[in-house]
């Protein structure tokens, strides 16, 4: 489980960026990956899954 802080999500299209605390990597998440309701400058757990543009956030969940 990664953690990290919502970068970017606009919930009208369904989409957004997690940076993650430990790496600064940012990671793709898509609606369909989210848990619970998140907003900008949320913190987050995640888990990682191979999409088909690289790595997206998956079970995204307010820590």
């Amino acid at each position: 489980m990664n953690k990290g802080t919502v970068k970017f999500y606009n919930e009208a299209k369904g989409f957004g960026f997690i940076k993650d605390t430990e790496s600064s990597k940012e990671y793709f998440v898509h609606s369909t990956g989210v848990k619970e309701s998140i907003r900008e400058n949320d913190a987050v757990t995640f888990d990682l899954e191979e999409g088909k543009k690289g790595l997206n956030a998956v079970n995204v969940k307010l820590s």
